[in-house]
């Protein structure tokens, strides 16, 4: 399958940010608490490990508030692979965060000038609200790592989810599926 680059969008975290990266850390740097990314099984990590929830609500916060600060970085080869695309088309992203400012200075920062040139994107506060500015947005495919987010995509005639593979997805869809960056520039044109 090629996708056009303009016809691709993404999801932020844990697809473009690896946010499982920093929850892990800041939980072991400010907590002392050991997590191992295998013991995340499901999205909502209150749900699979045991810590108090306003841990969990603490460093989510600050990831979502000051991504910058909080040393979120990009997956392994997801800057390269995006700068590529950049060159084509526009990027597009589509997150369930609430407020677009922070995720804009993140992608400003690590994409620069010219990948960040054009860049769309769309804080929906919500994980079942990204169809609509997919669908606007004219994207044919979306990579996000929430499987309930790629179910619901699948019932849509026009457009077509990719799976971040992370192991709180696993065993829970039947779509197609990426394990890295690499294989997203492989699908694209």
């Amino acid at each position: 399958m090629k996708i056009a680059s303009g016809k691709i969008g993404f999801d932020f975290d844990c697809v473009v940010a690896d946010t499982m990266e920093a929850f892990i850390r800041l939980a072991a740097e400010d907590y002392g608490l050991e997590v191992l990314p295998e013991q995340i099984t499901d999205f909502m990590v209150e749900n699979c490990l045991d810590i108090d929830l306003e841990i969990v609500d603490d460093i989510f916060t600050r990831l979502i508030r000051d991504p910058l600060g909080a040393g979120l970085k990009p997956m392994a080869d997801a800057i390269a692979v995006l700068d590529e695309l950049a060159m084509v088309s526009p990027l597009t992203f589509v997150t369930a965060r609430p407020y677009v400012e922070p995720v804009v200075e993140w992608l400003e920062f690590y994409l620069g000038g010219k990948g960040f040139a054009g860049v769309r994107l769309i804080a929906t506060g919500d994980h079942d609200g990204k169809t609509g500015p997919i669908r606007k947005m004219g994207l044919s495919h979306f990579v996000d790592d929430r499987a309930d987010t790629c179910n619901l995509l699948a019932g849509e005639i026009d457009i077509t989810p990719i799976i971040y593979a992370q192991p709180w997805n696993f065993g829970k869809h039947r779509l197609d599926a990426v394990d890295n960056w690499r294989a997203i520039k492989k699908m694209c044109c």
